[in-house]
């Protein structure tokens, strides 16, 4: 029998985290049949399918955390930190896994990835291919600045080792012109695509997850809301049928199930979902700057006063009234560093009709999510201008209509009118809010038209044909060439 190639897919970063390399890891073994070695940093569980697919080997690496020494010095941190994850990632290239043919490699981070996979590659005769989903030194830019000289090195390092790779794939046209007019590289353009378990949920697969979400959304811990009192109230008219109410699954605050039929209740809430890495290129106050704008801008539209309690408004909901503007539920997913600040921003507004709830997801229930969703919003500028939010290929795959922040290249993705908005205040999104939900659910015309080019965009194009019309010839090439 021949001999299958053998492909190591490198991420300095949590592999629950990183998507587009679960991806690569799931093409390279299904659609190119290749033994897959994928080496990484534990914390988030990938995709089921990755850990189910018997060719694909994970490898995690230990996670590297120096924050005592930080205190007293950060640059001396990050060049100890840097020596350290250097030695680890050349332990496990070199020694830990077989020879592969070739290294694919995420970028950025490229200190001190970069070098510890040329490294690697040449020690063990193999090429290696360099994934640019953006610049990392446009990343450390962020917090120092880009004029610092610790940001200057960095991007003299993320140049001089990404010329030597033997192939480069990076995530839009702008970013493909910038390496070769700037870097000298030739990269090929992948675009980030969905796959095939990201498609809009059927009613059976809403409620049922909704079921399993409706601890977390509607009996969260000391928060009270339009949502927490409004399902209280739904729960029936005597305290005893509430707790019999509580015991059931028929009933979410989104869906209810009589029988074998499920349907969606009138005067649910809009479902928004958001997927943030809380860190500073996504202005997470920007949406709730929106959000606090759209609750006071339909009390004005429906003439309600200061007057007019908030408990009497849940209540009228909860009995079934339903307004010309919904309640809007925002859930944000994702983990990052500014997560509990803005959590404890959250608890402080006191809307009548919006509500927020943070929370992490399984890799399988975040595609449901997306699915059972009525709109997404992207709060992502890119740090370089050049990278395009893999979560709107992810909402548009699951036919979400977008709300996404303007920036450079944004329109590579998002067709204005068409499948989403786009917005640049906080003002902005919140007339965007206003105008797609006014007569929510039933007569929402502009929402159902952008939900409807969402899902001819993901109709168009699925990342199984775009990786094997773009990465596949290159990664053939690369391992043909070494088996000659």
């Amino acid at each position: 029998m021949e001999k299958r190639g053998r492909v190591a897919v490198v991420v300095l970063g949590d592999i629950g985290r990183s998507p587009r390399m679960q991806y690569h890891a799931l093409s390279l073994a299904q659609q190119a049949h290749l033994e897959v070695d994928i080496v990484a940093n534990g914390g988030s569980d990938p995709h089921m399918a990755v850990k189910e697919n018997q060719s694909i080997h994970l490898h995690i690496m230990t996670s590297v955390n120096l924050q005592g020494l930080s205190k007293i010095s950060s640059a001396l941190a990050l060049l100890l930190k840097a020596a350290v994850q250097f030695i680890i990632l050349v332990w496990f290239l070199c020694l830990k896994i077989p020879r592969p043919d070739v290294f694919v490699v995420q970028n950025p981070p490229s200190v001190p990835t970069l070098a510890a996979v040329k490294l690697s590659s040449w020690l063990r005769r193999s090429t290696f291919i360099i994934d640019w989903h953006n610049f990392g030194y446009t990343l450390l830019g962020l917090s120092h600045g880009r004029g610092h000289i610790i940001v200057k090195i960095y991007h003299w390092f993320e140049k001089y080792f990404g010329r030597m790779a033997d192939g480069s794939l990076c995530v839009t046209k702008a970013m493909q012109h910038e390496l070769a007019q700037n870097w000298g590289i030739k990269a090929t353009v992948l675009y980030d695509e969905p796959p095939e378990f990201f498609h809009p949920a059927s009613l059976e697969e809403k409620h049922e997850l909704f079921s399993r979400l409706e601890n977390n959304i509607c009996h969260p811990n000391g928060i009270r809301d339009c949502v927490t009192t409004g399902n209280i109230s739904q729960r029936g008219p005597e305290s005893g049928a509430a707790i019999h109410w509580l015991d059931q699954s028929s009933n979410t605050l989104f869906s209810t199930q009589i029988g074998h039929e499920i349907f969606l209740k009138a005067n649910r809430p809009a479902l928004v979902v958001s997927s943030t890495s809380w860190t500073p290129d996504e202005d997470f106050g920007i949406l709730l700057e929106a959000a606090v704008m759209y609750d006071r801008r339909v009390a004005a539209a429906l003439n309600e006063d200061d007057s007019v309690e908030e408990e009497k408004i849940w209540t009228d909901i909860s009995n079934g009234k339903q307004y010309l503007y919904p309640r809007l539920l925002f859930i944000i997913t994702g983990k990052g560093p500014e997560r509990r600040k803005y959590e404890e921003q959250i608890k402080k507004l006191n809307l009548r009709r919006v509500a927020f709830r943070t929370m992490w997801l399984l890799a399988e229930d975040y595609p449901l999510l997306l699915g059972s969703a009525d709109l997404g919003v992207s709060l992502h500028t890119s740090s370089s201008g050049l990278d395009l939010p893999m979560k709107v290929v992810d909402m548009f795959g699951c036919g979400l209509p977008v709300c996404a922040v303007s920036f450079s290249c944004i329109t590579e993705l998002v067709e204005v009118e068409k499948n989403g908005l786009l917005f640049s205040t906080s003002s902005e999104l919140a007339d965007e809010f206003m105008m797609l939900f006014k007569g929510f659910p039933e007569r929402c015309d502009t929402l159902n038209s952008l939900r409807d080019g969402a899902l001819a965009t993901a109709s168009s194009a699925r990342w199984s044909t775009e990786w094997e019309t773009h990465a596949l010839p290159l990664i053939s090439e690369l391992i043909s060439g070494k088996q000659r």
